[in-house]
């Protein structure tokens, strides 16, 4: 046993990355990057949004290639033409979203584009006999002939694992396998995983979940703004060394002078109270006051923005109701939130943010404008007098208004977002991850405008991965971590480190959620 994992350590690694970088215009996605996977064992790649795991991965698969470095299969340099080429070198891969045909059977799903014929015809017999062999290794007994959407998304999962082990058999990638399974079916699909090393495969683990990548990693690479922080042995580390090496915080940042969490704050002027949604944030309680910030911290995948669509009615809430100015109701629908003062600059701005196509002026007064009805237009003259303000109190730069708002840079679109909101007089504003992706002008201007929207005695809940920002401009952070409200900090607890202990779970016990008032 001793000469086997003696034999397996002097191996070379079953994939390998070397040096890898990759350039999209002026990105740097990747820059140096070092990564392998060895026999029997599960290695962890984890990275906040940006940190490049996307794109280190479709390298490693063939979907993309590297524009310096070299990928290397059982210690032999290779290009990666395609998948489908990584796929004949052993490398296989199974993402969050099953990429199998739902309608089609188990057993076709199993086989497909390698099916067994005899005289041309497809024997359907034979099929579904090794179809239920393969399945039974992995402890699945299950009616193969039945269509795979029938089933649920975890054996969904299995059946994709399955499939890419009997196409590749070397290296398994597994993107987000977990993220839609409850913790009994993550159980099982960890079973399997576990089994798969067992028989040698490499596995690459990719999630958001820090207590799954404890409970079955080996090693964790992290990497950071597209390049490598570190790859260390699990065995001997903590969640919160885990925690600080994706965060790249040195943890002596202090409160900007007159914010942070002694700054005065005015009445109450929402509560969310019990309000969830089940399979994507437990019930939280949390009041936002007039003249005050509150700070979301929390890993990617925590359920900060699924808390952020649950308080802008984009998502429904399963439980719970919102009490504001003594009305108690339930948001149904954004218009429903915009009709009682809210506003929100959602974390994808390009999808979710602005629209493309239209001019900056259209995008500023848009919200305002279906605030009015489009019984009252406003008229161009409006129009222009509102964008002018706005654009000028932001500093948006463009060359003019009616110019399309995507020639625009990321940092000037981002504003032009906020200007949107800030037009209809919000009480409440919700910003998620308002600096990501910009320019070091555009982000220190976002900075001011939160600070001086808190003065202005605006309720702001602004959801951030930088620690620095939100240690300085908040009154109070909330932790979210595993889908669920889990500390609330104020007054002297409002400091990275206790952020970062209450993000890997280990929270001193005063730092809760506040009661329902």
């Amino acid at each position: 046993m001793a000469q086997a994992q003696g034999a397996q350590a002097a191996a070379p690694p079953l994939l390998q990355a070397r040096q890898i970088g990759k350039i999209f215009g002026q990105h740097h996605a990747l820059d140096g990057v070092d990564f392998e996977a060895r026999a029997g064992e599960v290695h962890a790649l984890l990275g906040e949004n940006g940190a490049g795991k996307s794109t280190l991965i479709k390298i490693l698969t063939g979907a993309l290639q590297p524009d310096a470095g070299e990928v290397l299969v059982e210690g032999q340099p290779v290009h990666l033409r395609d998948p489908q080429q990584a796929q004949g070198l052993g490398i296989g891969t199974v993402y969050q979203e099953v990429n199998l045909l739902t309608n089609r059977s188990v057993a076709e799903n199993l086989f497909l584009g390698r099916q067994p014929t005899r005289f041309g015809l497809v024997r359907k017999g034979v099929i579904e006999r090794q179809a239920r062999q393969i399945l039974a290794a992995y402890g699945l007994e299950i009616d193969v002939r039945a269509e795979l959407g029938s089933y649920s998304v975890a054996i969904q999962q299995i059946v994709a694992i399955a499939r890419a082990v009997e196409l590749s058999g070397k290296v398994l990638v597994l993107d987000e396998p977990t993220a839609s399974l409850d913790r009994v079916e993550v159980d099982k699909l960890f079973d399997v995983v576990r089994a798969l090393k067992a028989r040698g495969l490499a596995i690459v683990f990719i999630t958001h979940f820090l207590d799954q990548v404890f409970a079955l990693a080996d090693r964790v690479t992290v990497l950071r703004n597209g390049r490598l922080v570190g790859t260390k042995t699990l065995a001997g580390l903590s969640q919160t060394e885990v925690v600080r090496m994706m965060l790249g915080k040195d943890l002596s940042f202090a409160h900007a002078i007159g914010g942070g969490p002694d700054a005065e704050t005015g009445p109450a002027v929402v509560t969310f109270d019990g309000i969830g949604r089940a399979g994507k944030v437990h019930p939280f309680t949390l009041t936002l006051h007039e003249g005050e910030v509150v700070g979301v911290a929390g890993l990617l995948g925590s359920g900060r923005t699924e808390m952020a669509r649950l308080m802008f009615g984009v998502d429904l809430a399963d439980s719970g109701m919102v009490r504001m100015g003594g009305r108690v109701f339930a948001l149904r629908s954004p218009a429903q939130a915009v009709a009682a003062g809210f506003g929100f600059c959602p974390e994808d701005r390009k999808l979710d943010g602005i629209f493309a196509d239209l001019s900056v002026r259209e995008n500023i007064i848009i919200a305002l404008q279906a605030r009015l009805g489009w019984f009252r237009m406003l008229t161009t003259e409006e129009q222009v007098d509102i964008a002018g303000r706005f654009a000028d109190a932001l500093d948006i730069r463009a060359a003019h208004h009616d110019m399309a708002v995507k020639l625009l840079s990321g940092g000037n679109q981002q504003k032009v977002i906020l200007a949107r909101w800030l037009a209809t007089d919000p009480r409440v504003l919700i910003l998620d991850e308002p600096t990501r992706g910009i320019d070091v002008g555009a982000h220190a201007e976002i900075v001011r405008t939160i600070n001086r929207l808190r003065e202005d005695g605006l309720a702001l809940l602004v959801i951030s991965s930088e620690l620095d920002e939100v240690v300085a401009y908040s009154n109070r952070i909330v932790v979210m971590r595993e889908r669920q409200m889990v500390a609330e900090l104020r007054g002297e607890q409002i400091d990275p480190a206790t952020i970062v202990q209450a993000i890997a779970g280990q929270a001193a016990p005063d730092q809760t959620p506040e009661e329902t008032p």
